[in-house]
């Protein structure tokens, strides 16, 4: 499918069950990282729009709030079956905004996104609660679990299909409605999202984009007072803007931020396997993965034999056409960001082995935002590249002797998001999936995640879940109920207030 053709899947902003253009004036190009083509112009949201926005949100509040478990299940249901018919449109797009192989948007982005729809239109019809009861002699009591009101999401650039759907969807399976704010140089899979999501029934108002700038059009959605929830993915200093906003008018926060993925490489570890792991685990969506592995600390014993294994498969990963189902690697999101992976890579040349990395050489490279794999070996555990996030195909390694000092290093970190831990040993696996403070912990894998299961940190990597059951909590609140069971207009613990017969 040529850009053209993508081009006029693309609308602007989706607002209250229509598309609208953006009322800033102000227009942005949206490229694809590989090529440097523009896909297409979309002109931004002002603050006009968010409040249009969060009007129609609130004003489907009440009515989808109140719509019973089956009707928002069976919306979703329809949902799904429309997303898999467009399946094609949706890995075509998102692979040329984002500068995904074609493969990964194919295998990964999409199909985990109508799983994920999947997942909640069954969820939709289980919100649990404490059973009704007397905990009180003279009272019945029972939970009610409600949904929050209108939610103001904002999701980031390397997932942009995905992270939308995981804002979106446990949100208005709940009853929520919903105002999210898409990354604008990544926002186009977002609105044919919310398109597909209308065309199955949703309700007008239920869901709405709005793509503008996050300085301008993200601060007032934080902000607004008409916003009961903020719902954020991004960077750890971003999410503490986030937090301050949410002060203003004491809003709830779900918030999924950095992270520093600890790969820990026992000595009793099956090496061929681990450094299999490692490469897929770094490598995934050029490294741009807030779970990707980052620090690799490996055993003495199998240091330099995993660092030899890692380099010569990261030197046959296939890098270039991102539209060639046999591209392993694409681009990075933008040259500036490749600017900033390539200073701080060469900064670790002054204290570290680099090896491989750099900018491709080839016409074919020319116009796009790549960069190689590279393996950064001898990084200490107070080097920038070992504690910093770099958000890139790079894997910083460091050796250890004992199992306390490998926790330790894997602990050594103000986030909290995922690690892993390579062993054979079930007792070391243990230790280290009850030790190492990650909000997942992978034995003998790395990057695995399904619908089922919850996504989300603890420390800065922030608090809240994504997908599963769980993360139906962020978004509903519990409510106490209770029924007097005795009919009595005096009653018994009223004298504890007052002493009149």
């Amino acid at each position: 499918m040529s850009e053209t053709t993508l081009s006029a899947l693309v609308q602007g902003q989706f607002i209250n069950g229509r598309v609208t253009e953006g009322s800033s004036g102000q227009y942005t190009s949206v490229t694809n990282p590989a090529t440097g083509a523009e896909i297409a112009s979309i002109q931004l949201a002002g603050t006009a729009d968010v409040d249009a926005a969060v009007a129609a949100a609130k004003a489907a509040f009440g009515p989808w709030s109140t719509t019973i478990p089956a009707e928002r299940s069976a919306v979703l249901a329809k949902f799904a079956r429309l997303m898999e018919e467009r399946a094609e449109d949706f890995a075509q797009l998102e692979s040329a905004q984002a500068g995904k192989p074609i493969r990964l948007a194919r295998e990964f982005d999409v199909p985990g996104t109508i799983d994920n729809i999947d997942f909640f239109s069954g969820a939709a019809r289980n919100l649990e609660g404490k059973a009704t009861g007397e905990y009180s002699a003279d009272h019945t009591s029972s939970i009610r679990r409600e949904a929050i009101g209108v939610i103001g999401s904002i999701s980031p650039w390397n997932y942009p299909l995905q992270m939308a759907a995981w804002k979106v969807l446990p949100a208005i399976a709940a009853g929520n409605t919903i105002v999210l704010k898409p990354a604008e140089i990544t926002p186009l899979t977002t609105t044919l999202f919310a398109q597909i999501a209308a065309q199955a029934g949703l309700p007008d108002g239920v869901l709405n984009v709005v793509v503008g700038k996050g300085s301008i059009v993200g601060d007032y959605l934080l902000r607004h007072p008409d916003v009961d929830m903020l719902s954020f993915t991004g960077s750890t200093p971003v999410g503490r803007t986030v937090l301050d906003a949410a002060a203003t008018t004491a809003k709830r926060v779900h918030l999924e931020l950095g992270g520093k993925a600890p790969f820990v490489v026992f000595e009793d570890a099956d090496l061929e396997a681990a450094i299999h792991g490692a490469v897929a685990g770094s490598l995934i969506n050029s490294g741009q993965d807030c779970t990707a592995a980052t620090r690799a600390i490996v055993h003495r014993s199998l240091y330099e034999e995993f660092i030899d294994g890692v380099s010569k498969l990261y030197a046959q990963v296939k890098i270039g056409d991102t539209t060639d189902p046999a591209t392993d690697m694409g681009p990075l999101v933008s040259m500036a960001h490749r600017e900033k992976v390539a200073e701080m890579v060469e900064r670790a040349r002054g204290y570290a082995r680099v090896i491989g990395g750099g900018i491709p050489e080839g016409e074919q490279f020319a116009n796009g935002s790549y960069y190689l794999p590279t393996l950064v070996a001898d990084a200490t555990p107070d080097s920038e590249i070992f504690r910093e996030e770099v958000f890139g195909p790079v894997l910083a390694v460091t050796p250890f002797d004992t199992d306390e000092e490998a926790i330790e290093l894997a602990n050594d970190t103000p986030y909290g998001l995922a690690a892993s831990a390579w062993t054979t040993n079930v007792y070391r696996a243990n230790r280290a999936t009850r030790e190492i403070r990650s909000g997942c912990v992978w034995v003998n894998d790395h990057i695995p995640i399904i619908s089922e299961m919850p996504h989300g940190g603890m420390k800065q990597s922030g608090f809240g879940k994504d997908m599963s059951t769980y993360s139906l909590d962020e978004y509903t609140v519990i409510k106490h109920v209770m029924f007097d069971l005795t009919g009595d207009a005096r009653k018994e613990w009223h004298r504890t207030i007052f002493s009149v017969d």
